[in-house]
Protein backbone atom coordinates (compact mmCIF):
# COMPACT_ATOMS: atom_id res chain seq x y z
CA UNK A 1 0.00 0.00 0.00
CA UNK A 2 1.22 3.52 -0.81
CA UNK A 3 0.02 6.43 1.35
CA UNK A 4 0.66 10.07 0.45
CA UNK A 5 0.49 12.69 3.21
CA UNK A 6 -0.01 16.30 2.13
CA UNK A 7 1.76 18.59 4.58
CA UNK A 8 2.42 22.30 4.69
CA UNK A 9 4.94 24.68 6.18
CA UNK A 10 3.08 27.53 7.91
CA UNK A 11 4.28 30.58 9.83
CA UNK A 12 4.09 30.50 13.59
CA UNK A 13 1.01 32.47 14.64
CA UNK A 14 3.06 35.42 15.89
CA UNK A 15 5.11 35.53 12.67
CA UNK A 16 2.31 35.76 10.10
CA UNK A 17 2.95 38.60 7.64
CA UNK A 18 1.31 39.56 4.35
CA UNK A 19 2.64 41.45 1.37
CA UNK A 20 0.33 44.51 1.20
CA UNK A 21 0.84 44.90 -2.57
CA UNK A 22 0.22 41.32 -3.77
CA UNK A 23 -1.92 40.05 -0.88
CA UNK A 24 0.36 36.99 -0.67
CA UNK A 25 1.69 35.63 2.60
CA UNK A 26 5.41 36.18 3.17
CA UNK A 27 6.69 32.63 3.60
CA UNK A 28 10.16 33.50 4.85
CA UNK A 29 9.02 35.84 7.62
CA UNK A 30 10.32 34.38 10.85
CA UNK A 31 10.00 30.89 12.26
CA UNK A 32 7.87 28.33 10.45
CA UNK A 33 6.29 25.10 11.69
CA UNK A 34 4.56 22.01 10.39
CA UNK A 35 0.85 22.78 10.08
CA UNK A 36 -0.60 21.40 13.35
CA UNK A 37 -3.44 19.45 11.72
CA UNK A 38 -0.94 17.83 9.34
CA UNK A 39 0.74 16.26 12.38
CA UNK A 40 -2.44 14.22 12.84
CA UNK A 41 -2.42 13.19 9.16
CA UNK A 42 1.20 11.98 9.43
CA UNK A 43 0.43 10.12 12.67
CA UNK A 44 -2.54 8.39 11.04
CA UNK A 45 -0.46 7.40 8.02
CA UNK A 46 2.19 5.86 10.28
CA UNK A 47 -0.52 3.99 12.21
CA UNK A 48 -1.82 2.56 8.91
CA UNK A 49 1.73 1.48 8.02
CA UNK A 50 1.99 -0.43 11.30
CA UNK A 51 -1.30 -2.23 10.64
CA UNK A 52 -0.46 -3.02 7.00
CA UNK A 53 3.15 -4.25 6.65
CA UNK A 54 4.79 -3.15 3.43
CA UNK A 55 3.00 0.20 3.37
CA UNK A 56 5.08 3.15 2.19
CA UNK A 57 4.34 6.64 3.55
CA UNK A 58 5.44 9.58 1.40
CA UNK A 59 5.22 13.17 2.68
CA UNK A 60 4.50 15.72 -0.04
CA UNK A 61 4.74 19.48 0.35
CA UNK A 62 4.79 22.56 -1.86
CA UNK A 63 6.80 25.58 -0.75
CA UNK A 64 10.17 27.33 -0.77
CA UNK A 65 13.42 25.39 -0.20
CA UNK A 66 13.01 25.95 3.56
CA UNK A 67 9.97 23.64 3.45
CA UNK A 68 12.43 20.73 3.62
CA UNK A 69 12.19 21.38 7.36
CA UNK A 70 8.63 20.03 7.57
CA UNK A 71 9.50 17.07 5.32
CA UNK A 72 12.28 16.21 7.74
CA UNK A 73 9.87 16.44 10.66
CA UNK A 74 7.38 14.17 8.88
CA UNK A 75 10.16 11.61 8.35
CA UNK A 76 11.14 11.94 12.02
CA UNK A 77 7.53 11.09 12.85
CA UNK A 78 7.63 7.93 10.73
CA UNK A 79 7.20 8.85 7.06
CA UNK A 80 9.49 6.85 4.76
CA UNK A 81 10.41 9.63 2.35
CA UNK A 82 9.53 13.16 1.30
CA UNK A 83 9.17 15.14 -1.92
CA UNK A 84 9.43 18.94 -2.20
CA UNK A 85 7.49 20.82 -4.88
CA UNK A 86 9.39 24.07 -5.23
CA UNK A 87 9.82 26.61 -8.03
CA UNK A 88 9.44 30.36 -8.43
CA UNK A 89 6.48 29.68 -10.75
CA UNK A 90 4.56 28.27 -7.77
CA UNK A 91 4.80 31.53 -5.81
CA UNK A 92 1.46 33.19 -5.03
CA UNK A 93 -0.64 30.14 -5.93
CA UNK A 94 -4.15 30.11 -4.49
CA UNK A 95 -5.82 26.87 -3.39
CA UNK A 96 -6.74 25.86 -6.95
CA UNK A 97 -3.28 26.44 -8.40
CA UNK A 98 -1.77 24.64 -5.41
CA UNK A 99 -4.11 21.69 -5.96
CA UNK A 100 -3.01 21.48 -9.59
CA UNK A 101 0.60 21.05 -8.49
CA UNK A 102 -0.23 18.51 -5.77
CA UNK A 103 -2.46 16.47 -8.10
CA UNK A 104 0.23 16.41 -10.80
CA UNK A 105 2.82 15.27 -8.25
CA UNK A 106 0.56 12.48 -6.97
CA UNK A 107 -0.03 11.33 -10.55
CA UNK A 108 3.73 11.33 -11.12
CA UNK A 109 4.29 9.19 -7.99
CA UNK A 110 1.60 6.80 -9.26
CA UNK A 111 -0.02 3.66 -7.88
CA UNK A 112 -1.24 5.43 -4.73
CA UNK A 113 -3.88 3.91 -2.46
CA UNK A 114 -4.65 6.70 -0.04
CA UNK A 115 -3.98 10.43 0.34
CA UNK A 116 -4.20 11.98 3.82
CA UNK A 117 -4.22 15.66 4.73
CA UNK A 118 -5.10 17.91 7.62
CA UNK A 119 -8.57 19.42 7.56
CA UNK A 120 -7.13 22.89 6.90
CA UNK A 121 -3.97 24.97 7.30
CA UNK A 122 -3.60 27.61 9.98
CA UNK A 123 -2.37 30.24 7.50
CA UNK A 124 -5.38 30.11 5.18
CA UNK A 125 -8.17 28.34 7.10
CA UNK A 126 -9.93 27.45 3.83
CA UNK A 127 -10.02 23.64 3.91
CA UNK A 128 -10.19 23.72 0.08
CA UNK A 129 -6.89 22.22 -1.08
CA UNK A 130 -7.60 18.61 -0.09
CA UNK A 131 -11.02 18.35 -1.78
CA UNK A 132 -9.79 20.23 -4.86
CA UNK A 133 -6.84 17.87 -5.21
CA UNK A 134 -9.19 14.89 -5.02
CA UNK A 135 -11.44 16.44 -7.68
CA UNK A 136 -8.50 16.93 -10.04
CA UNK A 137 -7.43 13.32 -9.44
CA UNK A 138 -11.04 12.17 -9.90
CA UNK A 139 -10.99 10.10 -6.70
CA UNK A 140 -13.43 10.04 -3.74
CA UNK A 141 -12.89 12.51 -0.90
CA UNK A 142 -14.05 12.32 2.72
CA UNK A 143 -13.59 15.38 4.96
CA UNK A 144 -13.65 16.05 8.72
CA UNK A 145 -12.68 12.45 9.52
CA UNK A 146 -12.09 11.50 13.17
CA UNK A 147 -12.03 7.69 12.80
CA UNK A 148 -10.59 5.72 9.90
CA UNK A 149 -10.49 2.03 8.97
CA UNK A 150 -8.41 1.03 5.95
CA UNK A 151 -8.72 -2.23 4.02
CA UNK A 152 -7.13 -3.35 0.79
CA UNK A 153 -10.01 -2.17 -1.42
CA UNK A 154 -11.90 0.45 0.59
CA UNK A 155 -12.00 2.69 3.65
CA UNK A 156 -14.66 3.27 6.27
CA UNK A 157 -14.55 6.73 7.82
CA UNK A 158 -16.47 8.44 10.55
CA UNK A 159 -16.75 12.16 9.92
CA UNK A 160 -17.87 14.94 12.19
CA UNK A 161 -20.85 16.92 10.89
CA UNK A 162 -23.13 19.50 12.47
CA UNK A 163 -25.84 16.91 13.14
CA UNK A 164 -23.46 14.43 14.78
CA UNK A 165 -21.36 11.61 13.32
CA UNK A 166 -21.65 10.30 9.77
CA UNK A 167 -20.17 6.96 8.64
CA UNK A 168 -18.98 6.81 5.03
CA UNK A 169 -17.49 4.01 2.91
CA UNK A 170 -15.35 4.75 -0.15
CA UNK A 171 -13.33 2.68 -2.59
CA UNK A 172 -9.58 3.20 -2.94
CA UNK A 173 -7.78 5.26 -4.06
CA UNK A 174 -9.32 8.07 -2.02
CA UNK A 175 -8.39 11.28 -0.25
CA UNK A 176 -9.19 11.90 3.42
CA UNK A 177 -8.85 15.10 5.46
CA UNK A 178 -8.61 14.55 9.20
CA UNK A 179 -9.49 16.57 12.30
CA UNK A 180 -7.45 16.75 15.48
CA UNK A 181 -9.70 14.26 17.29
CA UNK A 182 -8.46 11.37 15.14
CA UNK A 183 -5.33 10.76 17.26
CA UNK A 184 -2.77 12.19 19.64
CA UNK A 185 0.52 12.74 17.78
CA UNK A 186 3.53 11.62 19.85
CA UNK A 187 6.71 13.64 19.85
CA UNK A 188 9.35 12.43 17.39
CA UNK A 189 12.05 10.25 18.93
CA UNK A 190 15.76 11.05 18.88
CA UNK A 191 16.26 8.04 16.60
CA UNK A 192 13.60 9.45 14.30
CA UNK A 193 15.38 12.81 14.10
CA UNK A 194 18.71 11.12 13.39
CA UNK A 195 17.25 9.07 10.53
CA UNK A 196 15.38 12.09 9.16
CA UNK A 197 18.56 14.19 9.17
CA UNK A 198 20.15 11.74 6.73
CA UNK A 199 17.25 12.04 4.28
CA UNK A 200 17.58 13.87 0.98
CA UNK A 201 14.47 15.09 -0.78
CA UNK A 202 13.93 15.35 -4.54
CA UNK A 203 12.73 18.77 -5.71
CA UNK A 204 10.14 18.87 -8.50
CA UNK A 205 9.21 21.91 -10.56
CA UNK A 206 6.75 22.56 -13.41
CA UNK A 207 8.92 20.74 -15.96
CA UNK A 208 9.07 17.61 -13.80
CA UNK A 209 5.28 17.65 -13.43
CA UNK A 210 4.49 18.57 -17.04
CA UNK A 211 2.44 21.62 -15.98
CA UNK A 212 2.29 24.87 -17.91
CA UNK A 213 3.60 27.75 -15.82
CA UNK A 214 0.68 29.92 -16.93
CA UNK A 215 -1.68 27.77 -14.84
CA UNK A 216 0.38 28.27 -11.69
CA UNK A 217 1.26 31.06 -9.28
CA UNK A 218 -0.58 34.37 -9.43
CA UNK A 219 -1.26 33.96 -13.17
CA UNK A 220 -3.05 30.66 -12.64
CA UNK A 221 -4.97 31.72 -9.54
CA UNK A 222 -8.59 32.79 -10.09
CA UNK A 223 -8.83 34.28 -6.60
CA UNK A 224 -7.11 37.47 -5.45
CA UNK A 225 -6.65 39.23 -2.14
CA UNK A 226 -7.76 42.76 -3.01
CA UNK A 227 -7.28 44.41 0.36
CA UNK A 228 -5.35 43.75 3.56
CA UNK A 229 -5.86 45.56 6.82
CA UNK A 230 -5.13 45.01 10.47
CA UNK A 231 -8.20 45.27 12.72
CA UNK A 232 -7.95 48.09 15.20
CA UNK A 233 -9.50 47.59 18.60
CA UNK A 234 -10.50 50.76 20.38
CA UNK A 235 -12.34 50.76 23.67
CA UNK A 236 -13.57 53.61 25.79
CA UNK A 237 -14.11 52.19 29.24
CA UNK A 238 -16.38 53.88 31.75
CA UNK A 239 -16.29 52.76 35.36
CA UNK A 240 -19.36 52.98 37.57
CA UNK A 241 -18.18 52.62 41.13
CA UNK A 242 -19.93 52.25 44.44
CA UNK A 243 -17.88 53.25 47.46
CA UNK A 244 -20.42 51.72 49.82
CA UNK A 245 -23.64 49.72 49.88
CA UNK A 246 -25.81 52.82 49.68
CA UNK A 247 -24.24 53.81 46.35
CA UNK A 248 -24.71 50.38 44.71
CA UNK A 249 -28.30 50.98 43.45
CA UNK A 250 -27.17 54.17 41.71
CA UNK A 251 -24.20 52.44 40.03
CA UNK A 252 -26.40 49.54 38.94
CA UNK A 253 -28.97 51.96 37.54
CA UNK A 254 -26.26 53.72 35.52
CA UNK A 255 -25.07 50.39 34.03
CA UNK A 256 -28.65 49.40 33.14
CA UNK A 257 -29.18 52.72 31.43
CA UNK A 258 -26.14 52.16 29.21
CA UNK A 259 -27.32 48.65 28.30
CA UNK A 260 -30.80 49.96 27.46
CA UNK A 261 -29.41 52.75 25.28
CA UNK A 262 -27.35 50.21 23.34
CA UNK A 263 -30.36 47.85 22.96
CA UNK A 264 -28.50 45.09 24.78
CA UNK A 265 -31.51 44.63 27.03
CA UNK A 266 -35.13 45.69 26.69
CA UNK A 267 -37.17 47.70 29.08
CA UNK A 268 -39.68 45.49 30.84
CA UNK A 269 -37.67 42.26 30.98
CA UNK A 270 -36.29 41.05 34.26
CA UNK A 271 -33.00 42.85 33.65
CA UNK A 272 -34.25 46.19 32.38
CA UNK A 273 -37.35 46.48 34.56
Amino acid sequence: MKVIVLIKQVPGTANTRMNPETGVMIRDAGETILNPLDEHAVTEAVAIKKKHPGTEVIALTMGPPSAQKVLREACARGADKGILLSHKAFGGSDTLATSRVLAAAIQKIGAINLVLAGEKATDGETGQTGPMTAALLDIPVITFVHRLEVNEMHIIARRMVEEGIEEVKASLPALVTVVKDINNPPLPTIKGYILAKKQTFPVWGPADLAIEEGTLGLKGSPTRVVKIFTPKLSRQTTFYTAANEEQMPGAAEAVLKVLLNRSLIEKGDRYGA
